[in-house]
């Protein structure tokens, strides 16, 4: 199976998060058409395929507030061939159209205390009628409104922190972390990753929306192309370049880490396979 990590043109989202430089941008018309088809090339390959693929929509914007985003991953989730197909999502946009989806479609949401209301969020949430996982952006902040959400949802549901871009944390304040997500200790301090194998350039790969091919997000080296099929001969093990990984769509393919074990049938939702 090969796994896609895909991630077009948009960049535009309706949330104004202060730690986010893409937070309130807007694309102009002409780039928004640009991602629609660059989008609908991408899901037009993926369907005629004839090997089994997973896809996980990794948008520098907010996704489901467009159209196509939507259309995109209930047709998938319909694929025999599509295992699984996911989309981090602040979830601002309307959730009746997931009725359509099949179950191979899966949510990874991340709630934004400083731009929605705890209710109308924890609603949308308790109403998702496929898998999904939730979490929030470990500021000192938020911690209040984490574990307000880790006791009003379901156990079954996985409340994951990701801990702030460039802040260290105590012991102390780690464990408030922790209590919450348990697996926190990934999350906490960048992963040593030079030298180790990985799964990215492999059974992983990272695609753009002009069908660039890179082993994944944070590695700028090409493998290829997806639409004329330059990549396939460069897909192979190999360890990893970069010094630190400190991403979970980047360090979760570490595989000395085991987390395939952890999230054993998803991954790409970040759904661990026991609460």
């Amino acid at each position: 199976m090969l796994t896609i990590l895909y991630r077009g043109p948009l960049a535009s989202c309706d949330y104004d998060c202060a730690y986010c430089p893409f937070a309130k941008r807007r694309d102009t018309p002409e780039q928004l058409r640009a991602d629609r088809a660059a989008l609908e090339r991408f899901t037009a390959w993926a369907a005629g395929r004839d090997f089994e693929v997973s896809i996980l929509f990794t948008p520098w914007g907010e996704g489901l507030v467009r159209s196509w985003y939507r259309r995109a991953l209930v047709e998938l989730s319909r694929l025999p061939h599509v295992a699984k197909v996911a989309i981090q999502t602040n979830l601002s946009c309307r959730t009746d159209w997931l009725s359509e989806a099949s179950e191979r479609a899966a949510l990874w949401v991340t709630y934004h205390p400083t731009q929605v209301p705890y209710e109308r969020f924890l609603d949308k949430v308790r109403s998702l009628p496929v898998r999904h996982s939730v979490g929030v952006v470990g500021d000192p902040a938020h911690l209040p409104h984490a574990r307000r959400l880790r006791a009003d949802l379901p156990p079954e549901t996985y409340v994951w922190i990701n801990a702030e871009e460039g802040r260290l944390y105590t012991d102390a304040e780690a464990a408030e972390w922790a209590a919450i997500d348990p697996l926190f200790s990934y999350s906490r301090f960048p992963h040593a990753s030079a030298g180790l194998p990985c799964r990215t350039g492999d059974s992983v790969i990272s695609v753009n929306g002009d069908g660039t091919v890179r082993r994944c997000h944070f590695i700028p080296e090409v493998l290829g192309n997806l639409y004329d099929g330059s990549y396939r001969p460069a897909l192979r093990p190999r360890p990893c370049p970069a010094a630190s990984c400190d991403c979970h769509i980047g360090y979760v393919h570490l595989e000395p880490l085991g987390l395939y074990d952890v999230f054993t049938g998803g991954v790409l939702e970040r759904v661990p396979h026991l609460p």
